[in-house]
């Protein structure tokens, strides 16, 4: 692995585990400071000591994307430790199948405000820098953002407004010479299944990952760092990433 992303500063949110701690510890091999932002502080303290104790540089910012306040609080400190930010990478997502029909609105509105909502506010709050920058914003929507299935109504529309959203904004942002870059993995081995509440859910999420051969989170972190390790004049605007045995 080169050195691709020396002098530059990326943000990562959901940064405590799964495909965002992944990435944190690919950018900073490749030579990026990185902000790590999660609400788990221990996690990603440590994981901000061990990027430092092999001569990166990183900072813990504990934030919850949904508090525009607490994202605003975390950008003041990412820019006295690390500078301005050159890579958005928006991955905190939540992913809780149920039936429509159960009516879990509690969980609905959590899918909404983090996976779509949180975006909006974590990249308001550091588009003017990364305007600046001509930088790069990553947003990790899913192959849900394409396809749909039983169970995953309201997670679908989180990740298909996603996709869309990062579309237009690509469209928005040509003339600022800001790279929109949207990646959708298929199934990844991390936390995501474990959230979901309903037991048999759950249960038949996690067999469908181990039968279609899930990917790790860091074969979706070394798509990212590929991307925006590309000569600026490269866009590699979607990237859709599946198992290899997994056919939807």
């Amino acid at each position: 692995m080169g050195k691709n992303l020396v002098g530059r500063t990326a943000v990562i949110t959901g940064a405590s585990s799964g495909i965002g701690e992944a990435t944190a510890r690919v950018l900073a091999a490749e030579g990026a400071a990185v902000a790590l932002l999660a609400r788990r502080a221990g996690r990603i303290e440590g994981l901000a000591a061990e990027i430092t104790a092999a001569g990166g540089k990183a900072v813990a910012c504990v934030a919850d994307v949904q508090d525009r306040d607490a994202v605003l609080r975390a950008a003041d400190t990412v820019g006295a430790a690390l500078g301005p930010v050159h890579i958005l990478v928006n991955n905190a997502g939540v992913m809780l199948l149920s039936p429509f029909d159960a009516g879990k609105v509690d969980e609905w509105r959590r899918m909404i405000d983090t996976n779509l909502t949180g975006v909006l506010l974590v990249s308001d709050v550091f588009l003017p820098q990364l305007v600046a920058a001509q930088g790069d914003i990553v947003n990790i929507s899913s192959v849900a953002g394409r396809t749909t299935g039983p169970n995953s109504s309201v997670y679908n529309a989180t990740k298909w407004g996603l996709t869309a959203w990062s579309d237009a904004l690509r469209k928005e942002l040509i003339q600022a010479s800001v790279r929109v870059i949207v990646v959708e993995p298929g199934a990844v081995a991390t936390e995501l299944t474990g959230h979901i509440s309903d037991d048999h859910i759950r249960e038949d999420a996690q067999g469908f990952y181990d039968s279609v051969g899930a990917l790790q989170a860091e074969d979706i972190a070394a798509a990212i760092a590929f991307a925006v390790g590309q000569p600026h004049r490269v866009s590699l605007n979607e990237i859709l990433i599946r198992p290899t045995g997994q056919e939807g």
